[in-house]
């Protein structure tokens, strides 16, 4: 997430200063819609001489579904040191 407070349902885009490819989004930044965290990249297009923002958002997220939940942990008691 950004530096900067987001509100519901608002996003920020700022200028890519690594672009190093025509391919690289022109500007990036971060939204929160409905409660979840989005990535988002812009590109600077032209199509019959005016230009538009293309836009494309990424759902930050946790860990990655299907991923194995961790094992719980088991409390040990005086007894797990007996050797029967």
């Amino acid at each position: 997430m950004s530096k900067y407070e987001q509100k519901p349902n608002t996003g920020v885009l700022f200028k890519n200063n690594r672009k190093e490819k025509d391919t690289h989004p022109n500007s990036n930044g971060t939204a929160l819609i409905d409660g979840k965290s989005y990535r988002i990249s812009g590109w600077t297009k032209e199509k019959n001489g005016e230009k538009y923002q293309s836009l494309s958002f990424t759902l930050v997220e946790g860990p990655k579904e299907g991923a194995p939940a961790p094992a719980p942990k088991s409390e040990k008691t005086d007894d797990d040191d007996l050797p029967f």
